[in-house]
């Protein structure tokens, strides 16, 4: 298709990060298929949040914040969280009105005329005068290079494939990777595994006691400053640290949490270390993270020598006009909807000189 239509804003991305934003949108007084625009290139509602594992139940959720303007009450903890929160932003987005416009690729970002900028997606070209990314991370699983990956005789997955530890019932597993994915999927898979070898490039931090507002601002400082300088950003998890809850214990009392150091190479039947030890498997599953889904924008060339966008709350400094929400610091449930907000009013002030037109939420 080549039609082109024009906006004031578009939003791509429609997890938490993108229905903050255009709540936001709303809130302030542009309308939706009018003023504003929400692309998704999921099948439907939920965000990333929908291709998670059934096994991941929302009573194992890590801090899932409600939408601003909806609590999330009354959710069942034994239920799949891809069910809970797919029902949940199904309800959202018809509650507010924000019209998802879905599946819908979003191709490239370019410089338009006259100061706007142009969206080339599978259902056309939008001209818009700014733009709210909210394109999260799981379009982009990191996999680590290691010698000798591609002799592997076995599985190699990544948590972006993990399905659930019925699939490695019987299985030798090595799991890679010291976040909250590594470890629920070495708690899950044990009972079912053969053998389970767990390997982290640094020793795993856990959290005793709860986790308070001061420390989780500090922890977001931290984040914050790598994308100030233009790097990359870490995820808010990964300077937090784990916490020690009681399925952890179990897991490191029953010897399931015994990390091993990073192995240095691949060989056919499993992986081994230069001191000689080797560990033979079926399966390698690497919870090894995931990367923001930004080349859309590679057009624009936003991104620093230190490879990431730098970024002052959540406007892209070389591009005023380029909002990055769930990016960096504001990657957390309650980061993506504070963070909405903050986006929706700078846009308002780079949008002053056309005021739009008031509409109820």
């Amino acid at each position: 298709m080549n039609e082109m239509r024009e906006v004031e804003v578009v939003v791509i991305g429609a997890g938490q990060a993108g229905l903050s934003g255009a709540y936001h949108l709303r809130r302030a007084g542009f309308g939706p298929d009018r003023d504003f625009v929400v692309l998704d290139h999921s099948p439907g509602p939920g965000g990333a949040w929908q291709f998670r594992w059934p096994s991941l139940t929302y009573g194992k959720v890590h801090g899932m914040h409600s939408l601003p303007g909806m609590e999330l009450t009354d959710a069942d903890p034994a239920r799949p969280s891809a069910e809970v929160i797919r029902a949940y932003f199904d309800r959202y987005e018809h509650a507010f009105d924000l019209r998802v416009r879905r599946p819908v690729d979003v191709r490239a970002v370019r410089e338009g005329d006259a100061g706007r900028l142009l969206v080339e997606t599978s259902d056309g070209i939008w001209s818009t005068r700014a733009l709210i990314n909210a394109t999260g991370t799981w379009d982009r699983p990191f996999w680590p290079r290691y010698p000798g990956q591609e002799t592997f005789r076995g599985r190699q997955l990544h948590t972006a494939q993990y399905a659930g530890p019925e699939e490695l019932a019987g299985l030798r597993v090595v799991v890679v990777g010291g976040g909250a994915s590594g470890t629920q999927h070495l708690l899950e898979i044990a009972p079912y595994a053969a053998a389970t070898t767990w390997v982290t490039r640094r020793p795993p931090v856990f959290r005793e006691g709860p986790f308070g507002e001061e420390a989780g601002r500090a922890s977001v400082a931290l984040v914050e400053e790598r994308v100030r300088q233009g790097l990359p950003p870490r995820s808010v998890v990964s300077v937090t640290g784990l916490p020690l809850n009681d399925a952890i214990r179990q897991g490191l009392a029953d010897g399931v949490l015994d990390r091993l150091p990073m192995f240095d190479r691949v060989t056919p039947d499993g992986v081994e270390w230069s001191d000689g030890r080797r560990v033979d498997s079926d399966v390698i599953l690497w919870a090894t993270g995931f990367r923001a889904a930004l080349d859309h924008l590679t057009p624009l060339r936003l991104r620093e020598q230190g490879g990431g966008i730098r970024v002052e709350g959540t406007r892209a400094v070389a591009d005023p006009r380029i909002h990055l929400v769930g990016y960096g610091p504001s990657a957390s449930t309650i980061g993506a909807n504070r963070t909405g907000r903050a986006a929706v009013r700078d846009i308002r002030r780079l949008l002053a000189e056309e005021p739009v037109r008031s509409v109820a939420v």
